[in-house]
């Protein structure tokens, strides 16, 4: 369902976004095909894993036993929703792997691309 306000955007040529600005598909472009009965279908195109070299690295955790990823991000990032982000900086397909050996480290860094000061 549209609302009249992406409508609006829509036809003025502005690109609309039904995600918030914490989900991993926010800057995801969309796109649309037909099926066999000519109904049009929109879908996410596909999401790729970052490089690690576009993360700049602010700090290491320690998993605890019992810990979970949410609790970690809510730490670090304040938003426990954002936990993507840590996977991401990880290079983490599948989340629980960062957190299923006590005393394992998870890297804690700036978002993607974000350049870091070395020297500070």
């Amino acid at each position: 369902m549209t609302t009249s306000i992406q409508s609006l955007l829509q036809q003025s040529g502005l690109k609309t976004n039904t995600f918030s600005s914490a989900s991993r598909y926010y800057s995801i472009d969309t796109t649309t095909m037909q099926d066999v009965n000519g109904n049009s279908i929109t879908y996410l195109r596909r999401r790729f894993l970052p490089q690690p070299d576009q993360f700049f690295k602010l700090q290491e955790h320690t998993v605890l036993q019992g810990e979970r990823l949410d609790q970690v991000t809510v730490e670090y990032l304040g938003d426990p929703e954002r936990y993507w982000q840590i996977c991401d900086a990880n290079n983490a397909m599948r989340p629980e792997e960062l957190i299923e050996e006590p005393g394992s480290k998870i890297k804690i860094t700036l978002p993607e691309g974000i350049p870091g000061n070395s020297n500070a």
